[in-house]
């Protein structure tokens, strides 16, 4: 299972004006072998390395490591480029934003991340520094922090490659750890988690986890963004800057939260955790103008991948099970209706009579259907059927229709 571990230098001023040179030469020669890759439909790491490798060394001051990994970032941009087109996540043939994506080269920001492998950057665990390449020469001695787990786990399972970025006026390592999986239990039940934009998660036990105050405090960064906006003066400028990956990281750490909570729960008891498997809400879903801001903010995609990964790392199952009709079918008798559900907040059967909070209605149907596919995931294949001993018409060959067979 791999995991990313972020850390953050603390460069000195010469250090950083290094680490910044180096970044912004990476990403303009990355955009050199970009443009030759477009003009000369150069798809393959070889043929595109063979065709600038020379340029990026003599024109951009790369050594050969860092322009090996140029290239490979060039092409993986490209082979993600063809993945989105052909999943549809830059629209139809047709539209604007995929003629634009195929007519024109990829072109890398100057502070975009670059890739160095352990031929460029070194770590150096016990005093906390790394040495890494830069187009000023090897830069020994830079310190980095982080979070005491993360730099156990980064001492631990560190593997590949790392990705250096600048954020803020900000240095950071991204490193990538190869954890073990952890030896997966047979649940004895399961917990379903309904997600929703009023409640972020629902668990059939009835615990809610609210998404009120997320709500409160996204309207409240929009108002301010607002303001901010309509000043249009330098200042304004910076403070939108600074307040640019606020809300996100706020979302983040509301999700990591509720993940927790819930994987810790599952493992304590023994149960596998269940979600709804909701793809496409955008496609599928047509809504008002003033309500398509709350659906594009919802952080339910994230949250799902937190309970994924999180499950994975602690040995708890994780399913991902039908979402028709779990917030209108009636978890005791069966009957599915839109009038089951007269309100958003309550769940009302018309047949037999069971009410109860929706979303915790949600949750237990989410967990029947759970239970219901593990019993065919986990079902041990059956033997193919071998023909009884001496029924010579199973051995005999089937030809033709009947009356050739008779023939025969």
């Amino acid at each position: 299972m791999k995991l990313v571990v972020q850390v953050k230098l603390l460069p000195t001023p010469v250090q950083a004006s290094a680490l910044e040179a180096t970044l912004r030469a990476c990403n303009r020669a990355a955009t050199h072998a970009s443009a030759v890759a477009f003009n000369r439909g150069l798809r393959d790491r070889n043929g595109l390395q063979k065709e600038v490798y020379a340029d990026l060394r003599a024109a951009f001051g790369l050594s050969a490591q860092p322009a090996v990994r140029a290239v490979k970032k060039v092409v993986d941009a490209y082979a993600t480029l063809r993945a989105n087109l052909r999943a549809g996540n830059l629209g139809p043939s047709t539209s604007r934003r995929y003629r634009k994506a195929l007519s024109t080269p990829i072109v890398f920001r100057p502070e975009a991340a670059q890739p160095f492998d352990d031929r460029c950057l070194s770590w150096q665990h016990d005093a906390r520094t790394v040495s890494i390449w830069t187009v000023d020469g090897r830069m020994k001695g830079i310190r980095y922090t982080g979070h005491p787990d993360q730099l156990k786990t980064l001492v631990q399972y560190r593997r590949g490659e790392s990705d250096l970025i600048q954020r803020g006026g900000k240095w950071f390592l991204i490193a990538t750890c190869e954890i073990p999986d952890a030896e997966m239990s047979e649940p004895v039940d399961w917990i379903g988690v309904d997600r929703g934009i009023a409640n972020l998660a629902t668990t059939s036990d009835g615990t809610n986890y609210q998404g009120r105050r997320l709500s409160r405090y996204r309207r409240w960064q929009a108002r301010k963004r607002g303001e901010l906006q309509k000043k249009r003066t330098r200042s304004a400028r910076r403070r939108l800057s600074r307040r640019r990956r606020k809300e996100q990281r706020h979302a983040t750490h509301v999700n990591h939260v509720i993940s927790k909570g819930i994987v810790s729960v599952a493992q304590r008891t023994g149960r596998g955790i269940a979600v709804e498997a909701l793809d496409g809400i955008r496609e599928r879903v047509r809504l008002r103008r003033d309500q398509r801001a709350t659906l594009s903010s919802w952080p339910f995609h994230q949250l799902g991948q937190h309970l994924a990964y999180k499950a994975r790392r602690a040995g708890v199952p994780f399913l991902e099970v039908d979402p028709a009709y779990t917030s209108q079918r009636c978890p005791r008798c069966g009957h599915t209706g839109r009038a089951n559900r007269p309100t958003r907040d309550r769940f009302c059967c018309r047949r037999c009579g069971l009410a109860g909070p929706a979303d915790v209605v949600a949750g237990v149907n989410v967990r029947d259907r759970a239970r219901s596919v593990w019993v065919f995931v986990t079902m041990p294949v059956p033997p193919p059927v071998q023909p009884e001993a001496g029924d010579a018409t199973r051995d005999r060959p089937v030809v033709g229709d009947s009356r050739e067979r008779d023939k025969a």
